[in-house]
């Protein structure tokens, strides 16, 4: 789950613990990092404080200086490795509680979702009060998941996503569990702004950080009926017109004609090294999938938002944000029999700001 926060003992200020830990994954220093931690535990710093109040804000500062440019993806990764052994060393701390019974509950990312530590976060935290958890870890296979449901028979179940292209998987891996009769918990920026995605594909409910999610479970999640939710089994009337198949089927295509639209407006592509012009085609895909998602979901918002940010992460690389263009013009040329595509970029063109 992202937005993760809990209130801290006013004894203990975890502001300077952050920025020591900061320092220790600037330094890609593991052994200080967990000394770090460690440290703020027996200064008396409650563990889930430890991990809500300073290991997640300084993984979120790790994701803005990627995006910022001012680390490279190797720093980020080595950054998200050491707060995940951070993680693991917190969690056999001595001084950490017994295991009650509060209950069974699976925590898990779906499909496709590498972003494993929100979840790893959501699910110490749960442990730290008290429940059984089964953590799945990063990009679990839906039938595995199922089996592994139909084996431990958990009370709930945890689905953590970061990216929203990931949405169409979450649906089927929520409709999935609660077939089997387990209720279904969703959290992470995937499912958008208020969780309206958590509602549109039918999760029994959505929390926006591990408290909220922990509070939720210890009141009892079950199995929703209509209201707030949607139930998972009503189809999405507007999938019916074959947008998204046609898109989601056709994106290699697309990109492939993008790049080559892309070379003709920008000529100075043609002189790319391999890995720059890898990591255009990537973008351009990226651009697709967020396109094809949004049709799933059939909302401007997620195109345009997305749109906005590769702007944003475009420009903070020196590339020009206006690069962007080009590529709309071609996906919405060559879906132009595609009403709800050319609302989708329609929108995504007014959101970018021309140079």
């Amino acid at each position: 789950m992202t937005e993760l926060r809990t209130d801290a003992p006013a004894a203990v200020d975890p502001r300077p613990i952050r920025e020591q830990l900061w320092g220790a994954l600037a330094d890609r220093d593991e052994y200080a990092a967990v000394a770090t931690v460690l440290g703020a535990v027996a200064a008396g710093l409650p563990a889930e404080a430890v991990l809500l109040e300073v290991i997640a804000p300084v993984q979120r500062r790790v994701g803005t200086e990627w995006a910022a440019n001012r680390l490279t993806v190797a720093q980020e990764h080595a950054a998200t490795a050491i707060n995940d052994r951070v993680i693991a060393a917190l969690a056999h701390h001595p001084d950490r509680g017994p295991e009650t019974t509060t209950g069974h509950v699976v925590v898990a990312c779906v499909d496709g979702e590498w972003h494993a530590l929100p979840a790893r976060l959501l699910a110490e935290v749960l442990r730290l009060r008290g429940w059984r958890v089964d953590f799945l870890g990063a990009q679990v296979p839906t039938p595995h998941l199922i089996a592994h449901l139909h084996h431990r028979t958990p009370d709930a179940v945890a689905l953590s996503s970061s990216i929203s292209t990931r949405l169409p998987t979450a649906h089927a891996a929520i409709t999935a569990c609660q077939a089997v009769g387990v209720p279904v918990l969703v959290g992470g920026a995937a499912f958008g702004p208020g969780g309206r995605y958590a509602r549109l594909l039918g999760a029994d409910a959505w929390a926006p950080n591990a408290t909220a999610a922990a509070e939720l479970l210890a009141d009892g999640l079950r199995r929703i009926h209509p209201g707030p939710f949607v139930r998972a089994a009503d189809p999405l009337p507007h999938l019916a017109d074959q947008e998204y198949t046609m898109v989601a089927r056709t994106a290699a295509q697309l990109v492939e004609a993008a790049m080559i639209e892309l070379e003709n407006q920008f000529p100075p592509i043609r002189r790319y090294t391999d890995e720059q012009r890898d990591r255009t085609v990537e973008d351009i895909a990226h651009i697709v999938d967020f396109l094809a998602t949004a049709l799933y979901v059939d909302d401007d918002d997620l195109f345009a938002t997305f749109i906005t940010w590769t702007a944003e992460i475009l420009t903070a690389r020196a590339v020009p944000a206006a690069s962007l263009h080009p590529v709309l013009t071609v996906l919405a040329a060559r879906l132009q029999d595609f009403p709800r595509a050319q609302r989708l970029i329609a929108a995504a063109r007014a959101a970018v700001v021309s140079p």
